[in-house]
């Protein structure tokens, strides 16, 4: 299945950027193409309303990227159980909500009771799986899956890799 990783980097000079990472599938090894996109700071960061800051630079990568029937996020899908909406299901809403989206987040957001922990690679330290648009046990067996033998999958590292080399030039 075509899918993209997305993520978004900040200069000290007010850009942000975005990489729009794509694979025939979560699970695809490298080498993959990256579609790129750069703009004014659209908003600080607050907590929990990450997607005010991000959600337009990744929308802007996303307008030149290939077409995918996935996407998967360095983030939040969903903040709880509630179904409280972060980056990744505003960005589905954004969409048209036709398109799941995958959250794989790093760190555990306060008041998260809804991630799934999936352990990669040798890590001790789960990623939090949210998703909108897709059950979540099989997004998190998703995540498991992707390429990739460290703790965050190589699609993801590379969107955040792509990510900040655009800032760079």
């Amino acid at each position: 299945m075509p899918t993209i990783a997305l993520d978004a980097a900040y200069a000290e000079d007010g850009r942000a950027a975005a990489a729009a990472v794509s694979a025939d599938s979560p699970a695809a090894p490298p080498p993959y193409a990256a579609t790129l996109a750069t703009l004014p700071l659209a908003a600080p960061y607050a907590p929990g309303a990450f997607y005010q800051r991000e959600l337009p630079v990744l929308l802007a990568a996303l307008e030149r990227a290939p077409p995918a029937d996935l996407l998967i996020v360095d983030g939040y899908a969903v903040l709880d159980s509630a179904g409280r909406p972060g980056l990744g299901a505003r960005l589905s809403a954004a969409l048209g909500g036709g398109v799941p989206v995958i959250g794989v987040a790093k760190s555990r957001f306060a008041g998260d009771d809804a991630s799934i922990p999936a352990l990669r690679g040798r890590s001790l330290r789960p990623l939090h799986v949210t998703v909108s648009g897709l059950d979540p046990e099989q997004a998190a067996e998703i995540v498991r899956r992707m390429a990739g033998d460290a703790r965050m999958p190589l699609l993801l590292r590379e969107a955040d890799r792509a990510a900040r080399a655009a800032l760079e030039g």
